[in-house]
């Protein structure tokens, strides 16, 4: 069952249980991949739809820093299960051990010499990464190593 199906159906069961929090949140991500689809003018694949997913929970956390700056908890509490509903669409997350390993084998790699090397560091890691972690802690880690040499 691909991606799309399974939200298909999530979407039917939370209507069937009548979970209205959950619906609307399907909804809005059922909304965002077709209006990628639109956008792209053909079917998604599984990977297309993963990067869908992970601009929406980005948008969440983004708004939940917003929340809590303003003082809003109730917001954030929200935009909390959001990113939670959102998070059961995503593969497996990879621990930090992981991405530091990915990041070490392209570090060996392609031998950086300075900070100007960056873009092919994250070029070199973000496939295998992409959609498993967070890219801005990936690119926090590979600053702090080039920061280094």
């Amino acid at each position: 069952m691909n991606l799309n199906d399974r939200i298909m159906n999530d979407l039917k069961e939370s209507m069937k249980n009548k979970d209205s929090f959950k619906l609307s949140v399907i909804r809005m991500l059922k909304g965002a991949i077709q209006l990628e689809k639109i956008n792209k003018k053909r079917d998604l694949t599984d990977e297309e739809v993963i990067d869908v997913i992970s601009k929406q929970i980005k948008l969440r956390k983004d708004s939940i820093n917003e929340f809590t700056k303003a003082g809003r908890n109730d917001l954030v509490e929200n935009t909390q299960k959001e990113v939670e509903i959102l998070n059961e669409y995503m593969p497996e997350q990879l621990s930090s051990e992981e991405v530091n390993k990915i990041i070490d084998e392209a570090f060996l790699k392609l031998n950086p010499t300075s900070s100007k090397d960056m873009g092919l560091i994250i070029k070199e890691v973000s496939p295998k990464v992409k959609g498993r972690t967070d890219m801005g802690e990936v690119s926090k880690i590979i600053k702090d190593k080039l920061s280094q040499i």
